[in-house]
């Protein structure tokens, strides 16, 4: 396959075609190592620009990045302080405030364009606290 810029669908089929060919097969070094690697590039460069994948929103993110860490809801008492805001924070019952965001991103280094993100708070279901008047 000779390499050139992929433009159309029709183009990037045929590019993964021949990366799906030279998978098990491209050594690197070699002529056809180097094909498979700037195809990939091609490609990726293709489907970023085409196929745009949406952003988890920030709670989502959050259960990614602590699942693939091996960490559970305990490991953020250090961003959140208390069991109870990371339940809220979890349960989207309570908003990320800056000081959360931040921290979340230096710690887990979850990207700041997901954490501030608007998302969806969850209703009260109405068994908290009674009031007394």
């Amino acid at each position: 396959m000779s390499i050139k810029p992929i433009r159309t669908p029709e183009d990037h089929a045929a590019a993964l075609k021949e990366i799906e060919r030279l998978w098990d097969r491209a050594e690197p070094g070699t002529r056809e190592g180097d094909t498979f690697e700037v195809l990939t590039a091609l490609a990726d460069a293709y489907e970023r620009e085409h196929y745009k994948i949406p952003t988890p929103d920030p709670i989502a993110a959050i259960r990614f990045r602590i699942d693939q860490e091996g960490l559970t809801n305990t490991d953020l008492l250090s961003i959140f302080k208390t069991r109870a805001r990371v339940s809220e924070i979890m349960g989207k019952r309570r908003r990320l405030n800056l000081p959360m965001i931040r921290k979340l991103h230096e710690e887990l280094d979850i990207p700041i364009e997901c954490l501030v993100q608007d998302y969806k708070l969850k209703k009260p279901t109405g068994g908290g606290r009674a009031r007394h008047r």
